[in-house]
């Protein structure tokens, strides 16, 4: 039987350790020896340690994307109530890791956008994906009076994924939430909040 690929494997293991440490200080033999696999198998598999990081930037942004359609699912929730639960999902999920690990994709923004134009490239790219469910669901809410018409619903996205990715980094440095539940009150009680009847 032949012996099956170590590709999915070193994925696996460069997803925790970016993940983890970060892009810069993940070397191809910490990802090797991950994976528990042998010197030189990397390069069987891919062309530089920028490809793979683009591989793992793929496979993080699926399992957020899995997080934002579960949150956002229009089940009877107000669209207020499910911006609300996604960011109350990321939430825990930071506090699992103690406050410490932060959100991949804004990790490897700081960290390659500057020293890497195909990952600066893709960044770009998911950004604008990220941004059109909840563009969607902010829409509804303009729809319905529950969020501020002042703003277009694209803005209002990117104002909330920008914003959020600030409040994880300072939550980083703190090692607290507080930073983050600051950001949700403000934001729950200005452009997230019902609009004054004339």
């Amino acid at each position: 039987m032949a012996r099956q690929s170590l590709r999915e494997q070193l994925l696996d293991a460069g997803f925790r350790t970016i993940w983890n440490s970060g892009y810069a200080a993940t070397g191809v033999r910490d990802i090797v020896a991950a994976a528990d696999a042998r010197p030189g198998s990397f390069t069987n598999h891919f062309a530089s340690k920028e490809e793979f990081a683009g591989e793992v930037l793929d496979r993080y942004f699926a399992y957020v994307s899995g997080l934002v359609e579960a949150a956002l699912a229009q089940d009877g929730t107000s669209p207020v109530g499910r911006l609300r639960r996604y960011l109350d999902v990321i939430t825990s999920k930071l506090e699992a890791h103690d406050w410490a690990r932060g959100c991949m994709i804004g990790n490897l923004s700081l960290e390659t956008a500057v020293h890497s134009e195909p990952l600066r490239l893709q960044l770009v790219a998911i950004f604008e994906r990220w941004r059109q469910p909840f563009a969607a669901c902010i829409a509804e809410g303009q729809a319905a009076g529950d969020i501020t018409r002042a703003f277009d619903a694209d803005d209002l996205a990117d104002f909330l994924l920008s914003s959020w990715q600030g409040a994880m980094l300072r939550m980083k440095v703190e090692r607290s939430p507080a930073p983050l539940e600051r950001f949700k009150k403000i934001i729950f009680s200005t452009v997230f909040a019902k609009e004054p009847t004339q």
